[in-house]
């Protein structure tokens, strides 16, 4: 495995979040670095970047909310954060493409599954597509279906992990 450390965002990691996030997500679906900074100024405690060498390879994200699953306007109004909330959101979990598939992606999850058990939360909401529904259902994430999310003009699915 890797060496690699996670680690809770900080304001100066934003040219990078927003490198990660621009090679990770088509233009359309990619949060902009504005959001991406008013993220990071909002719940700076759900987002959690994963680093290698001193480089941000990878990060998780997502305000808190009561709601049980995402609307589109939470990506980009940062002001929805509720940090007494009963659910993590998910807005990403970016990887850059060289360090896919060696377990990153599932560590970040991890790390934030623990996080919101460790805050009490309710469980875990995010959307995703398709192909990426058998993925969360490892980490216990169920299908309520297809969302109403239009974000960036794709069909997303929502989940939730009741904890």
């Amino acid at each position: 495995m890797m060496d690699i450390r996670i680690r809770q965002v900080t304001p100066e990691d934003l040219d990078a979040v927003t490198h990660v996030e621009a090679v990770c997500f088509p233009e359309a679906e990619a949060a902009t670095r504005e959001s991406l900074e008013q993220r990071i100024a909002a719940f700076p405690e759900s987002f959690f970047v994963a680093e290698k060498d001193g480089e941000i390879i990878g990060f998780i994200n997502g305000c808190v909310t009561d709601e049980r699953t995402i609307r589109d306007e939470m990506f980009e109004d940062a002001g929805l954060h509720n940090p007494n909330g009963a659910y993590q959101s998910i807005f990403g979990l970016d990887v850059l493409p060289e360090y896919q598939h060696h377990g990153l992606a599932s560590r970040l999850m991890r790390h934030l599954i623990a996080d919101a058990r460790e805050k009490g939360r309710k469980g875990l909401i995010l959307t995703c597509k398709d192909r990426l529904i058998g993925f969360y259902e490892t980490f216990g994430y169920r299908s309520l279906g297809i969302s109403a999310s239009v974000h960036g003009g794709a069909v997303w699915y929502d989940m939730i992990l009741e904890l």
